[in-house]
């Protein structure tokens, strides 16, 4: 399969665009986002599990049918695949409406396939981007925010039993910082893919990615503080001493 150059440029663009379309859309809306805790009973549609799970197959799949298609790869060792839907057999959140899966099932496959055709027919990485300092500082980015993302999740999950339906303040890790310790830790490491590919593509996803999940830090935020108010004042919403 051959670079589609001028795809790939159309569907970075359109997720630069759509991400600041959705930030503001976000901040301008007087009602809190519909999704999880926020989502009305009659809207309900399937578990949290089964929702996750079928929004998240679309950005493994695609990436993987590509790999599996390309006869020849350019480049070197230095192009990779950081795919990831583990969350979606752990998740124990509630029911999401079918709308929102929908709309994530049709973002991750356009994700996916932008990311997966870049990196395997499009991306030029000579041997020397092994030692390059990016590189480097991308990959060690992305860990540091997988495992802040995990350890938050693990968290959260562990903050009730299972069929029970209350809402306790999350503590550790860096709970003790933001009030979306997991959302903080998604945008870190996707902005550590983004400087460990050093593309377009990767750059409209961890903007988007921003635009999508920062808003749904300080809808929790603003929760937490009507919810309980024994919740600690000095925790930001998702950026640690800032915001």
């Amino acid at each position: 399969m051959e670079c589609q150059e001028g795809a790939v440029s159309c569907l970075s663009w359109a997720l630069i665009v759509g991400g600041a379309a959705f930030l503001w859309y976000q901040t301008r809306s007087r009602s809190a986002a519909q999704y999880g805790r926020y989502t009305p009973a009659g809207r309900r549609c399937c578990s949290a599990r089964l929702g996750w799970f079928l929004q998240e197959v679309p950005a493994f799949a695609l990436p993987l049918l590509l790999l599996l298609f390309t006869e020849k790869r350019k480049g070197s060792s230095g192009k990779m695949l950081l795919l990831s839907f583990i969350y979606a057999f752990l998740t124990r959140g509630q029911p999401v409406p079918l709308d929102t899966v929908v709309c994530a099932v049709i973002f991750c496959s356009l994700n996916g396939f932008l990311q997966g055709h870049h990196l395997l027919h499009c991306a030029q990485f000579e041997d020397t981007w092994l030692k390059d300092a990016r590189l480097a500082a991308g990959l060690l980015l992305f860990v540091v925010g997988m495992s802040i993302n995990t350890h938050s999740d693990y968290i959260l999950r562990n903050l009730r039993k299972p069929e029970e339906i209350v809402y306790r303040i999350p503590y550790g890790g860096m709970f003790e910082f933001v009030s979306g310790a997991n959302f903080f830790g998604e945008i870190v490491e996707w902005c550590g893919y983004a400087v460990a590919v050093w593309s377009l593509p990767a750059f409209a996803f961890a903007f988007f990615t921003i635009c999508s999940i920062g808003p749904r830090a300080y809808q929790h935020h603003r929760d937490y503080l009507k919810r309980f108010k024994n919740y600690p004042q000095s925790r930001k919403a998702v950026l640690p001493f800032l915001l």
